[in-house]
């Protein structure tokens, strides 16, 4: 069945995703509708498993080790004080209208603020795929997109830690900043000092394709270390990228792993964001959903595209990089189980937010080609 399943998604993402591109937007948008369409909220042709949840996992793995080798190092630490700007002005708003909101629903304090959190988060892995499409992620605006997100994560996670120890659970904060320092301080000195010389080693191996082996053994152990140490696996693999991007082998492994990524794991990452989609009983909360929808796009919008012209870009720049950061994803929906767990969330606030985040997910690759078009096109003008 399983072999069936990928077989209907691979096929059913290509066709989507070719028709997105021909109406003249990113084919990623196209692939997560019809994720919707052959899952088990339309058609029923392929439903949610263990297994299929776990090449999803891959795949955004994938995309973001690609993310990676496709950094610019250089362009990276120009723009730190953007990246900073964006992801705390993308945590900030959202966190104060998020729990706003959360008052005026009557939630407690507590409540309240975790909402707001939910809010700040931000997963790029959607907007890392557009920005390959439109050939802006090699930019200084690409580029602040992936450091603000590696700041938003950290800082939300960090903030999530500490509000759980008011609310009761058993969470050391000290703890958790911690182990978030070791894996960062861990990852540069590895991808210093390790990571050259094991490619180096590995590649000599009296075996075929030793070299893009040695390059996802990198990927997938950053990916668990950073998971084991509560930073995001994707922000694990980003910097697994990052690391084998600096080195002699960056051409054969990026060739080699788009390869592997694109043809299977990626396309079954995306189709498979819509294929978990879950709508039954949205009809009595569509209100509050279209309410909680349209603040999670604005503030994030706003936030990071305020924190962006603070950094010096200039306004279609600064709205195409607010418009990446709207993207919630799987980063959301991990904080909002939690939330479940420690009863910080209801069963139906917890429906209500997954149905949030798939929102702004679809709609953040159609935004962002809208800034971003609007942003190639006054260049070419002002040429």
């Amino acid at each position: 069945m399983l072999i069936l399943q990928i077989a209907i998604i691979l096929i059913a993402s290509k066709i989507a995703g070719s028709l997105s591109v021909r109406l003249g937007q990113p084919s990623v948008l196209g692939k997560l509708i019809i994720g919707i369409v052959i899952g088990p909220s339309v058609l029923g042709l392929v439903n949610e498993t263990e297994t299929l949840n776990e090449f999803s996992q891959i795949g955004v793995i994938f995309l973001m080790f690609i993310a990676g080798l496709e950094t610019d190092l250089d362009e990276f630490k120009r723009t730190g004080k953007a990246s900073t700007l964006v992801g705390f002005g993308g945590i900030i708003v959202p966190l104060v209208l998020g729990y706003l909101a959360g008052m005026a629903l009557h939630l407690s304090v507590l409540e309240a603020v975790f909402l707001g959190l939910v809010l700040s988060a931000t997963s790029v892995s959607i907007s890392v795929q557009a920005l390959k499409e439109m050939n802006q992620l090699k930019t200084p605006e690409g580029t602040t997109i992936l450091g603000a997100a590696v700041i938003d994560d950290v800082v939300v996670i960090i903030a999530l830690a500490f509000l759980m120890s008011f609310a009761g659970g058993d969470v050391n904060l000290t703890t958790v900043i911690l182990k978030k320092l070791l894996f960062f301080a861990g990852a540069i000195l590895v991808g210093w000092k390790v990571v050259p010389y094991f490619l180096n080693k590995f590649s000599l191996l009296k075996v075929t394709e030793t070299v893009i082996s040695s390059a996802l053994i990198i990927c997938f152990v950053f990916a668990y270390f950073a998971e084991y140490t509560g930073v995001a696996a994707i922000i694990g693999a980003y910097i697994a990228g990052v690391v084998v991007s600096v080195t002699n082998f960056k051409q054969e492994v990026f060739e080699k792993v788009e390869t592997i990524g694109y043809s299977l794991f990626v396309p079954i990452f995306f189709t498979s964001i819509g294929i978990t989609a879950e709508f039954s009983g949205i009809t009595e909360n569509i209100g509050l959903i279209a309410a909680l929808s349209l603040i999670a796009i604005l503030t994030k919008l706003i936030g990071a595209s305020i924190g962006a012209k603070a950094a010096g870009f200039s306004w279609n720049s600064s709205l195409g990089i607010g418009s990446a950061m709207v993207s919630r994803g799987e980063v959301a929906l991990i904080i909002s189980a939690i939330g479940l767990e420690s009863k910080l969330l209801n069963q139906d606030m917890f429906a209500v937010i997954v149905v949030v985040v798939l929102v702004t997910t679809i709609v953040t690759p159609p935004m962002m080609k809208i800034f971003f078009n609007s942003k190639t096109q006054k260049e070419i003008k002002t040429a």
